[in-house]
C-alpha cells in the first residue's frame, strides 16, 4: 500500500476519490501531519473517539481551516480574518454547547420530526414527479438541494420563499471549509456568509420583537426566548442560525445524493428495496457510512498533549476524519461495499459521537427515508446518465454531488 506522502492531499483526483488516501492513513499514519501545516488528520475510530471525549484537551471551536496556497500547497486560514471563530452548536464547547443544544432539541424530538413526515413527503412527490415524467434529470438540482433546505427553513422558522437564497448562502458557507478554496475565493465566500448572518440577524430581531404570548415559530423563536432570558447573547443566536442553515441543508443534500447514486449503480439493490421498503432505513445507514456527508471536523489543541503516540502542541489542529474511520476493515467487514444486513450498521461516525452527536439526526434520517421511498415507488428503474456523469463538489470537508444526472423509467 502506498504511503500517505505519495498522495497530494489537495490534488483533484485525491479530493474526488479520497478513499485510497484514507486507507494509507489508517495503515501507515493514523495521526498524519499535513505537510507544511500544524494540522493533523486522525483516521482511526478509537483515536477519533478518544479526542471527542477529551474536551479539556481538544476544543470544538472552529478557529482556522485548511485552504489552498498560491502554489497549490495546503495552508491554514485564520477565521479571525472574518471577525471571530465559530463557536455555536457543533463548534461550541461546554458549558455553551449544552445551552445551545437545549434550545434546539425541542424542535427535533421524535414527536416533532414525525409530525413533519407528511409535509416532507408532499415536497418529495412535488419535486420527484417532474424528474420521473421527464425521463430523468439532475437529481441534485431537482431534489437533493431544494428539499433539505426547505426542511431546514421550516424547522428554523424562516420564510420558505427565501429557500433559494438560503441554499446559495449555505453552500458558500461550507466552501470556507473546502480546503481547495484559495485566499481570493475566501474573501468572496466570507462576504456571502456575512450576507447570510445579516439576514438571520434581521429575522432574529423580528422574533425578539414578538410578544411573549405570540412567540415566533421554530428554532428562531426558541433562540429569541434564550436571548430574553439571558441564556445566550444575540450574536450567539445568529451564530447558531448560521451553523444550522449551513449544516441542516448541506448534510441531507449530500446524503440523499450519495444514496441515489449508489442505487443508480446497483439495480439489484434497487429491486431489493422496492420489494422490501422496510429495508430503506438500513440502506440509509450504509449510504451515510460509505459516503459521510461531512468527511471530518476540526478540533483545536488546547494545551501541549499527546494523542496516540503523537505529540501535539497547543494551538495546533486535528481533523477527525469520520469518512476514513467509517471504512476501517477492523470495524466493518468488506467496508467498501454496501451491506444492509450488517450487524453493526449504526457504529459509523457520520453523525458524530458523544455530546456532539448530530442534533438533527432524526430529521436527516426522515428526509432520506421519505425521499428514497418516493423515488423507488415512482420508478421501475433509474440509472446514471452517461451524458452527464456524476460530479463532486471540490472539497475535503463535504462529500456532495455537484451534479448527478439520472435516467428514470416510470
Amino acid at each position: 500500500m502506498r504511503s500517505p506522502d505519495a498522495f497530494n492531499f489537495l490534488d483533484p483526483e485525491t479530493v474526488d476519490d479520497p478513499y485510497p488516501f484514507y486507507a494509507a492513513l489508517r495503515e501507515h499514519a493514523p495521526i498524519y501531519q499535513v505537510p507544511g501545516t500544524d494540522v493533523y488528520l486522525v483516521s482511526k475510530g478509537p483515536l477519533i473517539e478518544e479526542a471527542l471525549y477529551r474536551q479539556d484537551d481538544f476544543s470544538a471551536n472552529l478557529t482556522g481551516v485548511l485552504m489552498t496556497g498560491p502554489e497549490g500547497e495546503p495552508q491554514v486560514f485564520d477565521l479571525l480574518n472574518f471577525g471571530s471563530a465559530v463557536d455555536a452548536i457543533a463548534n461550541a464547547d461546554e458549558p455553551s454547547h449544552s445551552v445551545h443544544r437545549k434550545l434546539l432539541l425541542p424542535h427535533v424530538t421524535p414527536k416533532v420530526v414525525a409530525s413533519l413526515e407528511k409535509t416532507v413527503r408532499e415536497w418529495a412527490i412535488e419535486l420527484i414527479d417532474p424528474l420521473v415524467h421527464a425521463g430523468g434529470g439532475d437529481w441534485v438540482n431537482c431534489v437533493a438541494n431544494p428539499l433539505p433546505t426547505r426542511a431546514m427553513a421550516l424547522v428554523a422558522g424562516l420564510p420558505l420563499e427565501d429557500v433559494d437564497r438560503l441554499l446559495e448562502w449555505a453552500m458558500s458557507g461550507t466552501e470556507i471549509l473546502a480546503g481547495t478554496t484559495t485566499a481570493e475565493r475566501m474573501s468572496l465566500v466570507g462576504a456571502k456568509t456575512a450576507e447570510m448572518a445579516a439576514y438571520l440577524k434581521e429575522h432574529l430581531q423580528s422574533a425578539l420583537a414578538a410578544p411573549d404570548d405570540q412567540p415566533a415559530p421554530g428554532v428562531i423563536g426558541a433562540l429569541a426566548r434564550g436571548v430574553k432570558e439571558g441564556l445566550i447573547s444575540q450574536s450567539d443566536g445568529v451564530s447558531i442560525l448560521v451553523v444550522l442553515a449551513g449544516a441542516g441543508g448541506e448534510s441531507t443534500s449530500s446524503l440523499t445524493g450519495s444514496a441515489v447514486r449508489i442505487l443508480a449503480e446497483q439495480p439489484a439493490l434497487q429491486s431489493e428495496l422496492r420489494a422490501s421498503p422496510l429495508l430503506i432505513p438500513a440502506f440509509v445507514e450504509e449510504a451515510v457510512r460509505l459516503e459521510s456527508s461531512f468527511r471530518g471536523h476540526y478540533r483545536v489543541v488546547r494545551r501541549d498533549t499527546k494523542l496516540g503516540d503523537v505529540e501535539l502542541r497547543r494551538g495546533s489542529r486535528i481533523m477527525l476524519l469520520w469518512a476514513a474511520a467509517n471504512r476501517d476493515p477492523e470495524i466493518f467487514d468488506n467496508p467498501d461495499s454496501v451491506d444492509i444486513h450488517r450487524s453493526n450498521l449504526s457504529e459509523h461516525l457520520s453523525f458524530g459521537r458523544g455530546v456532539h452527536f448530530c442534533a438533527g439526526v432524526r430529521l436527516a434520517r426522515l428526509e432520506a427515508r421519505v425521499i428514497l421511498e418516493e423515488l423507488l415507488a415512482r420508478t421501475r428503474s433509474f440509472s446514471l446518465d452517461p451524458q452527464h456523469p456524476p460530479r463532486y463538489v471540490s472539497s475535503i470537508f463535504v462529500r456532495r454531488h455537484a451534479e448527478l444526472g439520472l435516467i428514470a423509467e416510470a
